[in-house]
C-alpha cells in the first residue's frame, strides 16, 4: 500500500498539470518543502502545547514569535522555508535542527566517495550534476575530517582473540513442482 491511493495520485497529477518527468520533479520539490514546513509547525504546536490561534488552550507564557527564513539543500535542490520561532527562544526543532541546512544525506555520499579514494575535486564534480549544488572542496574536507577520528578509533579498537563465524551458502536447483519448473535452494 502506497502513501496515496491511485485516485489521490491521479488527482495530484491533474491538479498540478504534470506532463513530463521534470514537472513531477518540481511538484515533488514543492511537496517536500511544504511537508517540512508543516512538520515544523506541528513541532511548534507540540512545543507550546496549543495550536496556532487557539488561545483557549494556551497554558504557557511562551508564544509564537514569527518565523525566520532558511534555505535548505535537499535531493530536490535548494528550497526556501520558514522556521517558526517562540518568544523565549526555547524552540529547538528536530525535523531541521538549528544551523542545519543540508537534508540530502549528501554527507553520506561524500564519505562513500572519499572511502573509495575519490579526490575532493572529483567529489565536487560528481555532486554538482547529481544534486545541482556547488559544494566547495573545503566543505568536502570538513565533512571527511569529521569522520577521520571515528575511522582511527575503529581501526585501533581492541580485537577479541576468538570470533564465532557461521558460513551459509546455497545452491539453487531447478525442480519440477506442481507441473511447473521452479528454483529451490539447498542450503549448506
Amino acid at each position: 500500500m502506497g502513501l496515496w491511493t491511485k485516485e489521490q495520485l491521479r488527482a495530484f497529477i491533474k491538479e498540478n498539470n504534470l506532463v513530463t518527468a521534470q514537472d513531477a520533479q518540481n511538484a515533488l520539490k514543492n511537496l517536500f518543502a511544504e511537508t517540512l514546513q508543516e512538520m515544523l509547525e506541528a513541532e511548534m504546536d507540540t512545543h507550546l502545547g496549543y495550536k496556532k490561534h487557539d488561545v483557549q488552550n494556551k497554558r504557557t507564557s511562551n508564544s509564537r514569535n514569527g518565523k525566520s527564513k532558511k534555505t535548505i539543500t535537499s535531493e530536490y535542490g535548494e528550497q526556501k522555508i520558514t522556521v517558526p520561532r517562540d518568544r523565549q527562544g526555547e524552540f529547538d526543532p528536530v525535523v531541521i535542527q538549528k544551523h542545519q541546512s543540508n537534508v540530502t544525506g549528501i554527507e553520506d555520499q561524500i564519505i562513500a566517495l572519499y572511502a573509495k579514494g575519490v579526490s575532493t575535486r572529483e567529489i565536487q564534480d560528481h555532486l554538482h550534476p547529481l544534486y545541482g549544488i556547488d559544494v566547495s572542496p573545503t566543505m568536502i574536507s570538513n565533512v571527511t575530517n569529521k569522520i577521520v577520528p571515528l575511522i582511527k578509533e575503529w581501526q585501533n579498537r581492541p580485537l577479541q582473540t576468538v570470533y564465532a563465524v557461521v558460513f551459509l551458502d546455497a545452491i539453487h536447483f531447478k525442480v519440477k513442482q506442481d507441473g511447473a519448473i521452479v528454483n529451490k535452494a539447498a542450503y549448506m
